[in-house]
């Protein structure tokens, strides 16, 4: 599919560098991965403490 998009020159350029990609489509791939896999990080730790504790759970039998 393609897309046209205006991406700010300096931004790309310094993702460029960072990345070390050899083409401004991996790129922006890359980044488009990377910001999707941190909002869902960020979902996942909005989880945390929102569900009750398990009165099964044995702790001291998960240091063994």
């Amino acid at each position: 599919m393609a897309t046209h998009l205006s991406i700010d020159p300096k931004l790309l350029s310094e993702a460029l560098d960072i990345g070390g990609f050899g083409s401004k489509k991996d790129t922006v791939n890359q980044a488009l991965k990377e910001f999707i896999q941190r909002r869902k990080q960020r979902q996942l730790v909005d989880l945390f403490g929102n569900f009750p504790p398990d009165s099964d759970y044995d702790y001291k039998k998960g240091r063994k």
